[in-house]
């Protein structure tokens, strides 16, 4: 699994912005149902020319989808719109609706990995209860669980648990959705000779998280893939740490306390 992605929400014409990103060298790119541009992805993909089985590409299906027989509809209509054979990653989008739809949904899922329609499966803004449920069905663990990660909202408890059951973790709203205005990041930007946002994503790197930076600006998209050539150091991580919020520090929807 490539260790960066490019995330397309709030982005319904976002063949350029994948064709620049694999361009650049990015080799994942995040989409989603509710997103609405599956099927963009799969034009940029064609247009960058890369071979598929080099790219690393997610979806995800939404509440409103949920259950086995819709479910199934739903990632066939998604490989479908996407136009090139399978997903390598699909995820329950959030743990909204309750359990009982929840492990449907995640039945269909295993459903769709053996048929060859995406090849890893996962979740989204789970909780370690929520993921308990998984488990006491019987069912296989999900390779991923994507979340909310970012200096002010760390989620400690749930990377715990991922970290501890072998999920790997994935850090969606890395750049805090543009709250960058604190004198920490100018400082450590300014210390390092980068800007805000590859601090940020050089943070999520640091702490074993796999960061989904958006952007729909090439010039954005290329920047902040460039995060490879230097490294935070103690002082500066502990300081980026420090920045803990807690649930209180999410900045979008984050439904991992749901019931």
């Amino acid at each position: 699994m490539p260790v960066i992605g490019l995330g397309v929400y709030l982005n319904d014409e976002c063949a350029i912005a994948c064709q620049v990103a694999l361009e650049e060298g990015y080799r994942m790119i995040d989409s989603a149902r509710y997103y609405m541009n599956e099927a963009q992805v799969g034009v940029g993909v064609r247009r960058s020319g890369i071979p598929r089985e080099q790219i690393f590409i997610t979806s995800k299906i939404y509440h409103v989808d949920f259950g086995f027989a819709r479910a199934r509809e739903c990632i066939q209509e998604s490989v479908d719109q996407l136009g090139l054979g399978y997903y390598d990653l699909y995820l329950i989008h959030s743990p909204v609706t309750g359990k009982q739809k929840r492990i449907a949904t995640y039945r269909a899922l295993i459903e769709a990995k053996k048929d060859g329609l995406v090849k890893k499966i996962g979740v989204s803004n789970y909780s370690g209860k929520h993921i308990d449920e998984i488990i006491d069905a019987g069912l296989e663990l999900p390779d991923v669980n994507q979340i909310e990660l970012h200096p002010f909202c760390q989620q400690r408890p749930i990377v715990e648990y991922c970290r501890a059951k072998g999920i790997t973790v994935q850090a969606y709203s890395p750049l805090v959705t543009g709250r960058m205005d604190r004198d920490v990041f100018r400082q450590l930007a300014k210390k390092h000779n980068k800007d805000e946002a590859q601090i940020l994503i050089r943070w999520s790197l640091q702490k074993g998280y796999i960061p989904l930076p958006k952007s729909s600006r090439s010039e954005r998209i290329r920047s902040n893939a460039r995060v490879f050539n230097f490294e935070l150091d103690n002082d500066d991580m502990d300081a980026l740490d420090a920045l803990d919020q807690g649930g209180k520090g999410g900045v979008t929807w984050n439904p991992v306390e749901e019931p």
